[in-house]
């Protein structure tokens, strides 16, 4: 994949959107082919850290014990410890999993946390998931991982045959928003069976603008 070719798509793509009196994110929709979403190995979940970060601030949501409340006080939007998990039925939970982004959870808890929850993040693709390392040790810090929730962006094939994620804001450097879909571009090549031969096209937009689809590729 060539920089400059992104560069410019990401170019035609602000061309192409009005302004809007909210900052835009910027998408990607990547296209595939010659996978059955039947078979596990062909299905794609994976997470990336932009480098460049998303350019809007992320909801982070602890589920947590006494021993990381505190901690998760002073760095999470939202803490709910365990005691307290009796307390959210079908309703509150459901709002919880509106409000936040990304949800962490205290490892030793998580029996807890997929009873009282699990259902409904899975549902939501919010569940906790220790290859994103949101899985925190009962004495560790919740700072580190909260920091990386702010930069870090799902891929993830729901039941179609195509993979779709903002890259970052509208209000963000061109050069920034390059080297973020590079570095998503790369992590979705390598996780696919087939790499470059699974994608049939990639899209990029604004939130409202109009598609543009990078560098002609056929349909």
């Amino acid at each position: 994949m060539n920089k400059n070719q992104i560069l410019d798509t990401i170019k035609e793509v602000r061309k192409g959107s009005k302004k809007r009196n909210f900052s835009q994110s910027l998408d990607v929709v990547f296209n595939l082919k010659d996978l059955d979403l039947k078979k596990p190995d062909h299905k794609v979940k994976t997470f990336v850290t932009l480098p460049k970060g998303r350019g809007k601030a992320m909801k982070v949501c602890a589920l947590v014990g006494g021993s990381l409340h505190n901690d998760a006080k002073e760095n999470c939007n939202m803490v709910i410890i365990d005691s307290d998990f009796g307390n959210y039925d079908k309703k509150a939970v459901k709002k919880v999993i509106e409000q936040n982004d990304f949800f962490i959870a205290q490892a030793d808890i998580m029996p807890k946390v997929a009873k009282a929850f699990g259902r409904f993040l899975g549902v939501a693709g919010k569940m906790p998931n220790p290859k994103a390392g949101q899985i925190v040790p009962p004495k560790g810090s919740t700072k580190p991982i909260v920091e990386k929730m702010q930069k870090t962006v799902v891929l993830v094939t729901k039941g179609e045959l195509a993979v779709k994620c903002s890259f970052g804001m509208e209000d963000m450097k061109d050069e920034e928003l390059v080297e973020n879909f590079m570095t998503v571009h790369k992590e979705l090549i390598n996780v696919l069976p087939l790499h470059e031969q699974n994608v049939k096209s990639i899209v990029l937009k604004m939130t409202m603008g109009k598609p543009v689809l990078v560098g002609g590729e056929k349909k």
